[in-house]
C-alpha cells in the first residue's frame, strides 16, 4: 500500500465503502477502530450511538487506547466529540471514567455542569481531574501574570509622591523639559518621578466579577485561576464575586482555584446588574480600583440600569473593564447593543485569550489604555 493511499484510507474510515479497497494492519488498524466507533459512518443517530455500546469497560477502554493511538490535543477534541456527538455524558458519573479521561479545560467545564448528578463515589476523583487542570493552568499562567502586574505596579508608583531620596532625577527632569526656566537656567518640576519600591501596602482595589452561566463555562475556569495567582500579589486587593441570578463571594476560597471552582454551580439565569450593585459596595477608592467583569453581557435583568450603573462607575474613576470571554474558544457570543452602548462611553469591551490576559491587566494597573490584544 501506498503511504498517500494509506493516508486516504484513514482519512475516509470504513471498509468496502471507502473507495480505496484496502485494509489497515497493525497499529493503522487500530487507529482505525478507535475513529469509527466515535465517527461511525451511516445517518442514523442510533447507528452512531452503537460504536461506543453502552458498555462502562468498553467506554474505558476506549478512552485508554485514544490516550495510547494519538497526540494529547487530538484525544481532548475526540472526547469532546464522544460527550456532544454521543451523549457520552456519564463519562464524568464514574469513578473509573474520570481515572480514564485526559483533563482539559473543556472537560472540565462539563464537569462542573454536571457536578450536581455525580454520585458521591467519583467526588475524589472529581476533585482529582479538577487539581490536575488548575495545576497545569498556574504552571503555564502564574510567572508571566505575576511578573507583568507587579512590573505595572512598580511603574505606577513612580507617578504617585516619592520621597526625596526615591526621586529618579533623570527620569522627573525628562517629564518636566517644557517646565524649564531659561533666567534660572534650571527646570521647575510639576511632576516628581520615583522609582518603582517593592512594598507591602495595597496599590490597587481588583475586582473580578464572574458570569457563571452555562456559557461561561471555559471562562469561569481560567478566571478562577487568575484569581488565585492574581490574590498572591500582596500589593493588590483581589474580591472575586462569581454570580447568575444570585451574587456569592468567593474571596475566601482564592487561594485554592480548585476550592472556587467548588464554588461555582454553571447554569441558571443571568443579573448583571445585581453583581455589578454588590461590587459597586466594595468600591473603597475609585481612582485606585478595577472592577474586571467577565460576562457576555446578555442581561436577564434590568439592562438600562446595568449600563448606567457601569458607566458610573467608569465616570467616578473606576477602571471598568468587560471580557466577552476569557478563553481560547474563538469569537464569542455576546450582546451587541449593551457592548456598543458601554463602548460608546469609554469602557473597553472585548474578548480576551489567557496568554493576553496578563498584558490587560498590566495596562489597567498603570493607567495605560486597555485595548483589544488584536489592536
Amino acid at each position: 500500500m501506498t503511504e498517500e493511499l494509506r493516508r486516504w484510507r484513514l482519512v475516509l474510515g470504513g471498509g468496502d465503502a471507502d473507495g480505496t479497497g484496502t485494509d489497515l494492519e497493525g497499529l493503522d488498524a487500530r487507529r482505525d477502530a478507535t475513529l469509527e466507533a466515535l465517527y461511525r459512518a451511516g445517518g442514523s443517530s442510533a447507528s452512531r450511538n452503537g460504536g461506543l455500546g453502552a458498555s462502562s469497560p468498553r467506554v474505558a477502554r476506549w478512552l485508554g487506547d485514544i490516550r495510547t493511538y494519538f497526540p494529547t490535543s487530538v484525544v481532548q477534541v475526540m472526547q469532546r466529540d464522544a460527550i456532544e456527538r454521543l451523549g457520552l455524558h456519564r463519562l464524568l458519573l464514574e469513578p473509573e471514567m474520570l481515572d480514564a479521561i485526559q483533563p482539559d479545560v473543556h472537560l472540565l467545564g462539563t464537569l462542573l455542569a454536571l457536578r450536581s448528578s455525580i454520585p458521591t463515589a467519583s467526588r475524589d476523583a472529581e476533585r482529582a481531574v479538577i487539581r490536575k487542570v488548575t495545576d497545569d493552568l498556574e504552571r503555564r499562567l502564574a510567572t508571566k501574570t505575576a511578573s507583568a502586574v507587579t512590573g505595572a505596579l512598580h511603574r505606577s508608583a513612580r507617578q504617585r509622591r516619592p520621597r526625596l531620596h526615591d526621586i529618579d532625577w533623570n527620569r522627573t527632569i525628562a517629564a518636566n523639559l517644557r517646565r524649564y526656566q531659561p533666567e534660572y537656567r534650571t527646570v521647575i518640576p510639576e511632576v516628581l518621578v520615583g522609582y518603582g519600591r517593592k512594598t507591602s501596602q495595597v496599590q490597587r482595589d481588583l475586582i473580578l466579577a464572574i458570569d457563571q452561566s452555562g456559557s461561561m463555562a471555559s471562562s469561569v475556569v481560567y478566571a478562577s485561576v487568575f484569581g488565585s495567582v492574581l490574590a498572591s500579589v500582596r500589593a493588590l486587593r483581589t474580591r472575586l464575586v462569581v454570580f447568575d441570578t444570585e451574587v456569592v463571594d468567593l474571596t475566601d476560597d482564592l487561594a485554592d482555584p480548585v476550592e472556587v471552582l467548588f464554588g461555582v454551580q454553571l447554569g441558571g439565569g443571568t443579573d448583571i446588574n445585581r453583581a455589578v450593585a454588590y461590587c459597586e459596595q466594595h468600591v473603597r477608592t475609585p481612582r485606585d480600583t478595577i472592577l474586571l467583569l467577565i460576562t457576555d453581557l446578555h442581561e436577564g435583568g434590568d439592562t438600562e440600569e446595568m449600563l448606567r450603573r457601569l458607566a458610573g462607575l467608569h465616570l467616578a474613576g473606576v477602571r471598568v473593564i468587560v471580557l466577552l470571554a476569557l478563553s481560547d474558544d474563538g469569537a464569542p457570543s455576546f450582546d451587541h447593543d449593551s457592548s456598543a452602548a458601554l463602548a460608546e462611553v469609554g469602557i473597553p469591551v472585548f474578548a480576551c485569550t489567557p496568554d493576553q490576559f496578563p498584558d490587560v491587566m498590566a495596562a489597567a494597573i498603570d493607567g495605560r489604555p486597555v485595548m483589544p490584544p488584536s489592536a
